[in-house]
């Protein structure tokens, strides 16, 4: 069996965070760890370097909901730019050690068929806001989006799917609420193409287990992930490790209900020990 890759929060905002800035989850992938003990140091370091950066700057608000610092930031894009300080800063290399993963959760910014940044004080169309993630994902390393637009805005997510899904993974979450009804819809469309799991979400671990097997079958990728409100219930990482999905997103680098699952995941690594198999990350995420 082979441990998931974490996607860790370094800053939360949206929802988590009271909407001090719009993108709900910025958050990093180790790309070149070569185990789950690894990826969490480094996250650590970026975690810490992130921390240190912010207060520097008098931009630390305090702590998100899910353990990511609460930031004060001027644009959205200023978070990319204080990630990529800050994996520098772990003396960590942007886009080959650490890469950077969203969460844009667009359906709390859809309004009159429009996107609103509250941050910038501006509206933008589905085509603008295209447009924009295309330019983020030139401008930085980042390997996956989750909702870049809202849960009923499929031809927008088709026509993005279109445009690079290639070059990043493209992740369902209110797009497809673990329903295996929902992921072949969408796959139908070539809407995404990769889904995010949550048990309590779809309610019970037979649909979830039909919504996956859907995935694999459409050939999307998978990401076991937590909830906003958590407990210390540790059972999704051994159904990630269980079911092989390779990617596990439970929050940040803090917060007792967010490590319990790490330190899970890191204790089925060193229980596994040589029966592991190679840590996934340098595989799943290398931009071309």
């Amino acid at each position: 069996m082979a441990l998931p890759v974490p996607q860790i929060q370094i800053f939360g905002g949206g929802a988590h965070a009271r909407g001090k800035c719009d993108v709900q989850d910025y958050m990093i992938v180790c790309i070149g760890a070569g185990s789950f003990a690894e990826a969490l140091e480094w996250s650590a370091q970026v975690y810490a370097a992130a921390g240190r950066r912010l207060a520097k700057r008098g931009a630390l608000h305090g702590v998100a909901d899910e353990g990511g610092y609460w930031p004060a930031f001027k644009s959205n894009e200023e978070g990319l730019a204080e990630l990529l300080g800050a994996i520098s800063d772990a003396g960590l290399e942007p886009g080959a050690d650490v890469a950077i993963a969203l969460d844009i959760a667009a359906t709390q910014l859809y309004r009159g068929g429009s996107y609103h940044l509250a941050l910038e004080e501006r509206a933008l169309s589905a085509e603008q806001l295209h447009a924009m993630w295309l330019r983020w994902i030139e401008r930085y390393p980042i390997v996956s989006i989750e909702d870049p637009f809202a849960e009923n805005d499929a031809e927008a997510m088709r026509a993005f799917t279109r445009a690079a899904g290639e070059r990043i993974q493209i992740v369902g979450d209110d797009f497809f609420v673990t329903s295996e009804k929902k992921l072949k819809e969408g796959a139908s469309l070539q809407a995404c193409n990769a889904v995010l799991l949550k048990p309590n979400q779809v309610g019970t671990l037979t649909e979830t287990l039909a919504c996956l097997t859907a995935a694999r079958e459409a050939g999307y990728r998978a990401i076991v992930s937590a909830r906003s409100g958590e407990s210390e219930d540790v059972s999704i990482v051994h159904l990630a490790v269980g079911w092989g999905v390779p990617q596990l997103k439970v929050g940040s680098f803090a917060r007792s209900e967010r490590m319990a699952k790490w330190n899970e995941a890191l204790r089925i690594e060193e229980a596994l020990g040589a029966k592991a198999l190679p840590f996934p990350a340098r595989k799943l995420f290398r931009k071309s």
